[in-house]
């Protein structure tokens, strides 16, 4: 079992993917699930420790606006545990947005830093587009299984 990235980090579709094909997805849903479950945080709205804003520092510089430091305080250290990502390329809003694009590339940029085998492919706009794309996950996820560290277009 290898530990996959989603992007986007929050796509429930490419989680239950990853999971179905025997992987751990690592995903922003899981890590804010902990957050908002964690004792230690006094207000639930905000979601936040004083430690976070410091890990953020670790991925974006102090003059990138602050939202972006609070992703990555939240995405790097999943971009840090992953042995390999998929990446889904022109998605929707609605398919699983972050909202800010700067948080997007440097998201983009740290995977492909990072040299993990990495699958790219483009939102399907068909039902048969669809299921090329679901098969070269498959493949992809199957390829980890045996020890292919490639990326995929």
């Amino acid at each position: 079992m290898k530990k996959v990235f989603i992007f986007p980090p929050n796509s429930l579709i490419l989680g239950d993917l990853v999971e179905r094909f025997g992987h751990k997805p690592l995903m922003l849903n899981n890590v804010i699930g902990q957050k908002v479950r964690t004792a230690e945080i006094d207000s639930p709205p905000l979601n936040i420790t004083d430690e976070d804003p410091k890990k953020g520092l670790k991925y974006a510089a102090i003059e990138v606006p602050s939202g972006v430091r609070g992703r990555m305080s939240l995405i790097g250290p999943l971009i840090e545990e992953a042995e390999a990502a998929i990446i889904m390329k022109n998605a929707p809003i609605g398919f699983g947005c972050v909202g800010c694009e700067r948080t997007n590339e440097l998201t983009k940029y740290l995977i492909r830093r990072k040299g993990i085998p990495v699958l790219n492919v483009e939102y399907p706009k068909t039902e048969e587009e669809a299921k090329i794309v679901v098969k070269k996950i498959a493949a992809f996820l199957k390829e980890l299984e045996e020890g292919d560290n490639g990326v995929s277009e």
